[in-house]
């Protein structure tokens, strides 16, 4: 046995650990940034949505003025 002090080190677990965490940080930033993403997209598809919605009820009653005028 020695009687020096052993130098201080990193325990291996801990490494592994302290990795592990920063892997984990950079997978939730990673969904979140996806996520964000995604809800812009959804929020674009239901403006579209909208505007068909409100384009087709507009020829609808376009038709049905017309002939309201038509027959009179």
């Amino acid at each position: 046995m020695a009687d020096y002090p052993m130098p201080p080190f990193d325990c291996a677990p801990g490494l592994r650990l302290s990795a592990h965490e920063r892997v984990i940080q950079i997978q939730l930033d990673t969904l979140t940034r996806r996520q964000e993403q995604l809800e812009q997209l959804l929020e674009r598809l239901e403006r579209r949505l909208w505007l068909t919605v409100y384009g087709v009820a507009a020829v609808i009653l376009a038709q049905a003025f017309q002939s309201i005028i038509s027959s009179s």
